[in-house]
Parts: structure tokens; sequence; C-alpha cells
């Protein structure tokens, strides 16, 4: 290999400070952020995994020593830096605060040395080493790669050696080093931490602190230097030249938008349609309602092998609160985690789910479902769905006693009283949520988009989207400044939810697991739901799939106001934009056809990436089309137009017009386009995803001959169909935009003729 190593020769650590773009309106705030190059040798096999524990044990958990000191400091208002990064040949370490104030710049340095070094003296406690060994490896025994194909997986994790003439297999290997370090645990504790981070982090100057500074001119300064260097340059080019770089641009542009050769497509291993299975892949499930008289339903997938691993999700209704304490569900499901419960603090739940679980989540999940009586596959209304918390984990089979412990612990006595914790969590979650409009700006935009049409799109993005970042400032301020108040919608959460009379009516226990596991935890799952809170013969909540949501009612009618069809510009500091826009592709009650997943993608992997990406420059250009909404949107991510990207979004009808001729002359293309549409639906999916996708279709009352149906109508595409869904495209019904950009941006689409209605959202 070329690459050699940097040796680890600073005499004294280096400190950097930058500038970065900052809104008018803006906190000036900094970030710190400290980053060591660890090693200037190859690391043993047991080198290997001791960082990577040492790296859970000091930022893998919410309770984890360093990101706990830092979080709990005051300094600043979440974590920046992701800790261990050793997929290269020498690994790193970074971590720090953003959201500091200027006088506590120096401050997050200190306590992070401090931290180290206290961790160094007083070592890992027992019960923080057994958490993170046990969820190290979990992880590694599971090797559970969810929808990434499991052999690429291991062709990345070998080439990480590979690539650097070492041994592609020993990078797999993890039984030998493990059990070293185990031995090395049992004979010293600690230590075997301690010595690393003094080694690699306390006793290592090559480090380097980043401090980065706000800047209200920056952006503009930018525009203008790069305006003015473009300008020198063009002053210093004679015509000939000037004619030689437009005729360059030109033949550029007509070698990105030509196809590849015939000759060259021939080239690549390809399937035929022959080749795909024209079934759809059933997963198993069986539904037993009131389980062993607890009231609760109880829903299984027996999979030929999960590895002894059971996956348990347990679904708790919450159609009884207020429409309006809707948007506390994301800060309420991370109360539930991340504030400890009945005796235990939060280290000590933490430390309880690492040294007996593979993990345990909680969350809040929508699901549209089919009316009852109406046909499937058309287009519904999003007023019929189901509004469930959801509390996540999985176990071996001889762990599952304390893996449903948790779940009960979290569910009846999570501590919502943990005023301090709660407010680190709002600070943590405003500055996370303005990052994602900074940096995911295509989510946000699509999000925005589907409010505007559909009562489950609006709800979902009060919870997720950008009007879910004035929830979280206005639930800070309230914790601040009102803390008592915050707290009693807290409590009339959990007491509504968890309601003597209806909650296990409510309450759904869904596991995927192999016989073996099954036949191992049947006691366990019957003593665990008839502990449950509530009446196992209390009153039903209403049939979901009769009545619209409790919600929707209100939802429908502050969608005029809050969710209004116009074109909105969010306004942030970033060089590049995120463009979306979107309508009604299909009405509310029109059926459907499993065609419009082909040409959907068709568009997205050619028109869209041919024009958005490649020739616009964008990092990425795709669409999106929803059957159960009937919504389609165009996104594009990291993209240096603005107006330009909207023009092509409305040039897309006619050019998947003009494919149709394309269609009837070539069925290869035709076959192309089927065969890729067919590649998303067949993913591979890890035993805890089969479950899932069973579980999630049961929930919403989908029929397998309506599966069946969708996926005949794939493999059966037409051009005919190409053509109906580009003149569909052309009428779009209620179209509107979305979009996150700089305020320069705007001011120069709107120079175009795109004007938005703008926002400053930091």
């Amino acid at each position: 290999s070329t690459i050699q190593w940097q040796p680890k020769k600073f005499e004294e650590p280096k400190k950097v400070r930058q500038p970065y773009p900052a809104g008018a309106d803006q906190p000036e705030t900094h970030m710190t952020m400290i980053n060591w190059l660890l090693n200037d040798r190859p690391l043993t096999p047991v080198e290997e995994i001791t960082v990577t524990v040492l790296d859970h044990l000091l930022m893998g958990t919410s309770s984890a020593i360093l990101r706990k000191t830092l979080m709990e400091s005051g300094l600043g208002d979440a974590i920046t830096g992701g800790g261990l990064m050793s997929e290269l040949m020498q690994g790193t370490f970074s971590v720090g605060l953003k959201g500091v104030a200027p006088e506590n710049v120096d401050k997050v340095e200190e306590l992070i040395i401090e931290t180290l070094n206290k961790v160094t003296e007083e070592g890992f406690s027992e019960d923080a080493i057994a958490a993170s060994m046990n969820t190290i490896e979990f992880d590694m025994r599971e090797f559970n790669t969810g929808s990434f194909p499991k052999g690429l997986s291991l062709m990345l994790g070998s080439m990480r050696e590979w690539i650097y003439d070492r041994s592609p297999t020993e990078a797999l290997k993890f039984e030998e080093p493990l059990n070293e370090l185990k031995a090395s645990i049992a004979e010293s504790g600690s230590k075997v931490f301690q010595d690393m981070i003094r080694e690699f982090m306390l006793e290592n100057n090559h480090r380097t602190t980043i401090e980065m500074y706000p800047s209200k001119t920056l952006e503009e300064e930018q525009l203008k230097a790069e305006r003015e260097r473009l300008l020198k340059i063009k002053e210093s080019l004679s015509e000939e030249q000037l004619q030689a770089i437009i005729d360059k641009t030109i033949t550029l542009k007509k070698l990105q938008a030509a196809e590849d050769p015939p000759e060259a497509r021939a080239t690549i291993p390809k399937l035929d349609l022959s080749d795909l299975k024209r079934e759809v892949t059933e997963y198993p499930i069986e539904v037993i309602e009131n389980e062993a008289d607890s009231g609760v339903t109880f829903v299984k997938h027996e999979l030929g092998s999960t590895s002894g691993i059971a996956y348990a999700n347990l679904a708790v209704d919450v159609s009884g609160l207020p429409l309006e304490d809707v948007p506390l569900l994301p800060l309420f499901t991370r109360i539930m985690m991340e504030t400890g419960a009945g005796d235990l603090d939060s280290v000590a739940l933490s430390r309880k789910i690492g040294m007996h679980t593979g993990g345990v989540s909680v969350s809040a999940m929508l699901s549209e479902a089919n009316k009852e009586g109406q046909p499937e596959g058309v287009v519904g209304t999003g007023e019929y769905l189901l509004s469930k918390i959801l509390i996540s984990g999985k176990s071996t089979a001889d762990k599952i006693d304390e893996l449903f412990s948790i779940f009960d612990l979290i569910l009846r006595d999570a501590n919502l009283d943990a005023k301090s914790k709660i407010i680190e969590i709002l600070r943590e979650a405003r500055s996370e949520k303005e990052s994602t409009v900074q940096g995911s700006g295509h989510a946000i935009a699509n999000a925005r988009i589907r409010s505007r049409y559909n009562v489950m799109g609006y709800i979902n993005e009060k919870m997720s989207g950008v009007s879910s970042l004035d929830t979280v400032k206005a639930l800070l301020k309230q914790a601040e400044d009102d803390f008592p108040s915050l707290l009693a919608r807290l409590e009339n959460i959990r007491n509504t939810i968890l309601d003597n009379n209806t909650c296990r009516n409510g309450m759904i226990l869904d596991i995927t697991g192999d016989s073996a596991v099954f036949e191992k935890i049947q006691p366990s799952v019957e003593k665990f739901l008839n502990q449950l809170p509530g009446d196992s013969d209390g009153a039903k909540l209403q049939n979901f799939y009769i009545l619209p949501h409790p919600w929707a009612k209100q939802a429908k009618d502050e969608m005029v106001a809050n969710a209004p069809l116009a074109d909105e510009g969010f306004v942030v500091p970033t060089q590049v934009s995120y463009v979306g826009k979107g309508g009604r592709l299909y009405s509310e009650g029109e059926r459907v056809s499993g065609s419009t997943a082909v040409v959907s993608r068709y568009l997205g992997t050619g028109y869209m990436w041919d024009n958005v990406r490649v020739i616009g420059g964008a990092y990425g250009g795709f669409c999106q089309f929803q059957p159960r909404d009937g919504v389609f949107s165009f996104l594009s991510y990291r993209d240096p137009n603005l107006a330009g990207t909207i023009d092509v979004y409305d040039g897309a009808s006619g050019a998947l017009m003009k494919s149709v001729e394309e269609m009837e002359k070539d069925p290869e293309a035709l076959a192309t386009a089927i065969i890729g549409a067919i590649a998303d639906m067949d993913g591979a999916l890890s035993p805890d995803q089969k479950g899932s996708v069973a579980f999630k279709r049961w929930l919403a009352r989908e029929s397998p001959e309506q599966r069946q149906r969708y996926r005949d109508e794939v493999l059966n595409t037409k051009p005919s169909d190409f053509k109906e869904f580009a003149e569909r495209l052309k009428a779009l019904k209620d179209p509107s935009s979305a979009v996150v950009s700089s305020k320069s941006a705007f001011e120069n689409a709107a120079k175009s003729g795109k004007a938005f209605a703008l926002k400053d959202v930091m």
C-alpha cells in the first residue's frame, strides 16, 4: 500500500479557530471539539476490540461517563464529534460541544481532560464494563445488518484491513481477541481501559482543538470573494479562451445528458424479468387476542431461526391524548429512556439494559389503516390511523424476563420530575433539530409538503418536521420558567395512556423468534401480560378501522391555518439548497396501480439523477410517491441551484412523455425499470425486520391479495402506464413547494420569478 503512517509528532496540542456562518437572529454561540490521532502503529486485534469497548464506555449511551459529564455540565447544548472513528488505517477520537457561550469554550476542553484523568485514576465500575461488554458482544454475535446485505457488509469489513496490506480475514474474527479481553478484565478489572486512555489520549500530544465561532457576515463575505475571484479570472482570459470554456461546457452537458451506448450497457451483468419471483414474500404471523386472559393482543412471528434471540415490541395506545400534547411525544419517549425509572437512576437503568439485553428503545408510531369496507389500494384521507408508543427491545431467550421487567419499569415509573435532565434533553433536541434543518433539509421539505395534503402527514410534521423546532423551543422555555406546568402535561400523558379502564385493550405485544425461543419464553409472556397496568376486562377503545381517529377533525381544522398550500422558504445559514416541490398525483378515493412504483423510480434514477445531480451539481436528486396519500414530491439534496431545480421539476412530465416512445421501441429499458422497482420491494431483511414488516401489514389491515395484486401490476407495467403517469404529473393538483436555503439564494430565486413566503429557522 502507498498509504504511509502519519507519526504522532506534535510537541504540544494545537488550537485552531475558524468562523462559521450564522443567521442574523441566531444566538452567538461557539462550537468546540478536541480531536486525537490515536495510533501511529498497527493495533493488535485485542487492542481494536478494547478501543471499541472503551468508546462505548466513554460515549456509547446517554449515561456513558464522558457524554454524561459534558451534557450535565451546562457548558453547551449538544455533543459534537462521534467519538471513535476506526475505519481508516489510523484511528481518531473526537468529542466536544456545540451551543457553547464564548466564555465557556476553554472550560469544555478542561472538562474533557479532567474527566479522562478521573477515569484513569478511578477506573470504570464493574457494572459499566459488564454493560458495555455485553452490548458490543451482542452486536458482534447478532451481526444484524438490517436491509444492508450481510455479504457486502462482510466484504467492507475485510476491505478495512485489506486495503492497507493486512489480512482480509483477521478483521472479521472476534472470538479469540474478545476472550483475551475478558481474561484481562477478569484479572485486572478496568486497568486495560485506564492504560489505553493514558497512552492514546492523556499522554498523546497529537491533538487538535477546533473552535468554531459565529460570523453573521461570513456567508456574504464568501459570496463576494467568490464573485471577485471569478471576475478576476474572467478578466484575465481572452475572447478565444472564454469561447473555449463555453464550448467545453456545452460538450460536457451533452455528455452528461447522453445515454450510455447499448454495447456499454451490455457489459454489465443483468437479470431478466423471467428471473424475478412473481409471488409476494409473506412472513409468518399469528394473532392471539386476549392472550392468557390478559386483555392484551399477542402477535407472534415464528421464523426458521433467530439465533436464540427474541425481538419484542410493546405497543401502547395514545389516542386518548389531546392533539396539542402530541408534539410532546418525542420528548416523553426520550424521558422514558434517559431520566431513570423507579429506584434506578439514569446510569443504573442504562447499565441494566446493557448488561441483560441487546438494546431497548422507545418511539412514537403512527400507522395509517385501511378503512373497513373501503376497497384496498385507493388513496385514503389519513383520518384512519393507529397511534402508539412502541417500546422495542431484544434479548436472548434466557434473558426475556429482564427485558420484560425493563419494559414494565419504564412504562410505569419513568422519572418525569427530572427537571435538569429534561432541560438538557430539550437543549440537545433544539440543537439536533437545527442541525437537521441545515444538514437534512430535503427530509424537512418533504415532511412540510406532505403536511398540506393529508391528516397523517400533518400530524407527523408536528412531531418531527420544521414546526417541531418551534415546539421544542417553547417546551424548553416552559421547562426553564414554569417546570410544574410541563410536569403536569407529562404526567397527564402517562395517566392517559395507562388509564386503568382502557389501556390493555390498546396494548399489543409483538414478538419475533424461532420455535425454540417461543417455547422457552411462553411462561414469561403470560406472566408479563398479566402484570401490565390496566384492567384485563376493561372497556374497549373505538374501532380505528371504522371511525376516524380522535385527532383527525382537529388536525383537518388546523391544517387550513398551519399547513396552507403555499410556497414556503426556510432560511438557514448555508451554501446549498434543499428544494422540494409536490402535489396530489391521485385524489382521495382513486385507485393507485403498482405501475406507479416503476415509473416513479425510473423518473428518480433517470431524469432526476441526470438533471439535478449530474448536470445540476446537487449531491442528490430524487422523487417520492406514496400510494396511500397520493402525494408525489420532487426533492434535491445539497443543491447549488434553487430556481433552476424547480424548472427541472416542471420539465419532468415532458421528459417522461418522451420516454414512452423509447419504452415502446426498447423493451429492455422497460424491463430494467421493472427490475429496479422489484429490487426495492425485495431487499434483504433481518429477522427483526421480517417481523416488523408482517406486524405493520397487519396493523394496516392490508390483505395478501392486495399485495399480490400490487406486485402483479409492477411486473406487468406497460409504456401506457408511463404515459398516464406523465399526464397526471403535468396536471399535478394543488402543487406547492418547500425549500431550505440561504437568504441570498431566495433573493436570487425571486429575481427568476420563484417567490417564497420566508421564515427564519435559526
